[in-house]
């Protein structure tokens, strides 16, 4: 009951925490431009990890019974195709909602969120594998991995690109049902793993954490140049950084 008592705690934690960002938004005197919390796009991750957790209970084997059997390590690579296909869009020219380095920053502090709960979850519920391997099963690393990854391509290029968009749940979808099929995690982990991996990135793109960070200095503090010795030849790159302000 300890296992389940913390995976609730640690949602409505969340949740609370959101909620209070509302209420300091409400008392500023651009109330009227407030940002507020899109609740009924957290449905779908909320019901993703409710359901997985109530599959703790009863349907992981059954479902475990039925699923086909592969042997494959292709989901190990797979996990990270939304994430490389951002960056692919940003290289061809398709028009993103931030620049390259928010994108960044966002994938990364959606994937640090997203690390701490998951691994928090691993050694505390301590749910054992299908394969009868460690007792880490509970959710999936490479399911949430990949569902992050997927949510923050959503939300850059939602605008602008339905196609590019929506592409990375079609890879973080394979990614799940492989960890399922490949025995090394029931549909319980599968579920959780996704519902944690948007959720993450959803929060992190309502706060925006370092918003104003830019590590690049403007274009004009960005230089590159070849170079010849006559020996070797290359790129000679010069650029100013800026330090956050926090």
């Amino acid at each position: 009951m300890l296992k389940y008592t913390l995976i609730l705690f640690i949602f409505v934690v969340i949740a609370a925490a959101a909620r209070a960002q509302n209420s300091i938004l409400d008392s500023t005197p651009q109330a009227s431009k407030r940002k507020h919390f899109p609740y009924k796009s957290q449905i779908f991750p909320v019901v993703l990890i409710t359901t997985g957790t109530a599959m703790m209970w009863k349907g992981n084997r059954e479902v475990n019974r039925w699923a086909p059997k592969t042997g494959t390590t292709v989901d190990d690579y797979l996990q990270y195709a939304p994430m490389l296909g951002m960056y692919a869009a940003d290289l061809i020219g398709v028009k993103a909602q931030n620049s390259v380095w928010t994108q960044t920053k966002y994938l990364a502090f959606s994937q640090l969120l997203c690390a701490a709960v998951v691994q928090t979850l691993k050694y505390t519920v301590r749910e054992q594998r299908p394969n009868r391997g460690m007792y880490n099963s509970f959710p999936s690393g490479h399911t949430s991995v990949a569902f992050v990854g997927a949510t923050v391509l959503y939300h850059e290029f939602k605008n602008t690109n339905r196609i590019v968009a929506y592409s990375g749940f079609i890879a973080a979808t394979a990614v799940g049902t492989l960890r399922e099929t490949n025995q090394r995690h029931w549909i319980s982990d599968v579920l959780a793993g996704a519902g944690i991996g948007i959720l993450s990135a959803n929060l992190v793109y309502y706060f925006e954490p370092l918003k104003s960070w830019q590590i690049f200095s403007k274009s004009d503090k960005i230089s590159l140049l070849p170079y010849y010795d006559g020996k070797s030849a290359g790129l000679s790159l010069s650029m100013a950084l800026n330090a956050p302000k926090l």
